[in-house]
């Protein structure tokens, strides 16, 4: 993560905001006092509340890793070939 003053941040204000946006890498800005913040897109924040909600779920953890087992031991579910015909052919 790439690490800059809050002088350097305001002074460049727009080129921050785009590099962020279109690096998917968020900025950490850090005041005098020592304080920090972190600069990230929306769509960034986003998916890192979807993570933390399914890392927080138990349950959907659990589906998780049966679902891993199952694919480990070629246990899941397998279409016909109608079914992967009518797929691919979207």
């Amino acid at each position: 993560m790439h690490s800059i003053s809050v002088n350097q941040f305001r002074d460049n204000l727009k080129t921050y905001i785009e590099q962020t946006v279109s690096d998917h890498e968020p900025i950490k800005v850090t005041r005098r006092a020592g304080e920090s913040f972190i600069v990230m897109s929306a769509d960034d924040w986003e998916r890192e509340q979807e993570t933390l909600h399914v890392l927080q779920s138990s349950t959907l953890m659990q589906q998780i890793a049966e679902s891993i087992g199952t694919h480990k031991n070629n246990d899941g579910y397998k279409p016909t070939q109608e079914q992967l015909n009518e797929i691919t052919s979207l």
